[in-house]
């Protein structure tokens, strides 16, 4: 799949870039807040990736809207409003012949996508929103919102930290571990507005934002993914729009990274099995592969003081947790253990983050974990995994279990997780 050209559509006197990818019976129009450059997206090759994996899903269309990217810029003192900017949506699906599409929009884009699919219900046969919200500031019926002084320190921090390490760090993306990456992110905000031109938009739009009257008139599917970012935006803002939005899916994304482009692997099976119906299937021939031990500490002195009944809730409750985390984390469930699992990764680090994820979302059932984590080349057996690498992990697992035992079960702030 090449990479696209860009062409433009005219919206009252600017004119809005917009990139059509891949063929197909059907439309994914992909929305991006700022930071968004349909030019300078294709010179990073994960981003590319990220694209053309969504191409195979639908056609897509890739927009800048007015005042981003590859599009005119909009006067600081003259930002157009949510509503006007749903002229940028309609212009360019008329553009390219789009009678019926999906929007997938992140979040500042989130609002006015809501605002679109409400205007044309159909036009719109469904909608994903990622790391967005109804309304960010706080009101007497929005308790979850910001305070006006942490909304003055967010425009402050982006009038002069945009496009810097530092504001990556605020987005939770991109950490001093991987230069390379954080480096070409920074460029491609920088590349798709200015400093001030990206306060003065959020501070307009921020301050101004409330379309909470408009969910409950939302008709089509809709998926809300949302990622807990307290310094930015908290998980509360997208269980908000999802649970105000009739029949829509909420999915937590794990840690806090706001960027669609950071977490694209989880996204993007998200989104696939939303649109298709099906999940990408994850390859099990591998012979490399990171394999997870996970136990409860004390689990039959809890029993017992529990009673069978109570004991079988909590661990119901436990192995939903753990499931759902495996799955976020494309991890394979290989065996149980009674009140443990044994799962596998394609990778240790996303084995070793899910690890991370389980321990905090068990604690606050009151359940103390351990684990264990090798990475090796392991036999396929069917639905089994075999061979050392397996035998590894167990024993670092075991051997946790012993120390752990002999240390009176202190742990450090995340639980126990060796490898």
């Amino acid at each position: 799949m090449s990479r696209p050209d860009t062409k433009y559509v005219a919206v009252g006197d600017a004119d809005v870039a917009y990139q059509v990818v891949g063929e197909g019976p059907s439309d994914l129009l992909f929305f991006n807040g700022l930071g968004s450059n349909v030019e300078m997206a294709w010179e990073d090759p994960d981003i590319a990736d990220f694209l053309r994996r969504l191409a195979s899903l639908r056609r897509l269309v890739f927009l800048d809207r007015r005042g981003t990217g590859a599009s005119d810029g909009v006067p600081r003192n003259a930002i157009p409003t949510w509503e006007e900017w749903t002229e940028d949506i309609e212009s360019v699906l008329n553009a390219v012949g789009s009678e019926q599409t999906s929007i997938l929009a992140t979040v500042d884009a989130g609002p006015i996508a809501i605002l679109y699919a409400a205007a044309h219900p159909e036009r719109v046969d469904s909608l994903v929103l990622c790391n967005t919200t109804a309304r960010y500031l706080v009101a007497d019926d929005y308790p979850i919102g910001f305070t006006p002084e942490a909304l003055d320190f967010v425009i402050e921090f982006l009038r002069t930290h945009w496009g810097t390490p530092e504001f990556l760090s605020l987005a939770g993306a991109a950490g001093p571990e991987d230069p390379v990456r954080r480096d070409a992110l920074a460029r491609l905000f920088r590349s798709s507005v200015t400093p001030r031109t990206a306060a003065a938009q959020y501070d307009y739009l921020l301050r101004n934002l409330d379309v909470r009257p408009v969910l409950p008139l939302l008709r089509a599917p809709t998926l809300v993914l949302s990622a807990d970012n307290p310094s930015f935006l908290p998980m509360a803002h997208g269980r908000y729009v999802a649970e105000h939005i009739e029949g829509s899916k909420f999915v937590a994304l794990p840690g806090d990274d706001m960027l669609i482009f950071s977490q694209q692997d989880v996204i993007f099976d998200e989104v696939a099995e939303f649109l298709t119906g099906t999940r990408p299937v994850t390859d099990i021939d591998r012979v490399l592969v990171s394999v997870l031990f996970t136990d409860i500490v004390g689990s039959t002195e809890r029993a017992a003081s529990l009673g069978d009944q109570r004991w079988r809730s909590l661990l119901d409750r436990h192995d939903h947790i753990v499931r759902e985390q495996l799955r976020i984390f494309r991890g394979r469930e290989v065996n149980t253990t009674g009140d443990g699992f044994v799962a596998s990764f394609d990778g240790p680090a996303r084995a070793i983050r899910c690890g991370q994820m389980i321990i905090d979302a068990t604690r606050a059932l009151g359940i103390e974990l351990r684990m264990g984590l090798h990475t090796g080349e392991c036999e396929v057996r069917g639905d089994d995994l075999g061979g050392f690498a397996v035998h590894i992990a167990a024993r670092v697992f075991f051997g946790l279990t012993e120390r752990s035992s002999c240390l009176g079960h202190r742990q450090g702030p995340r639980g126990w997780l060796g490898h």
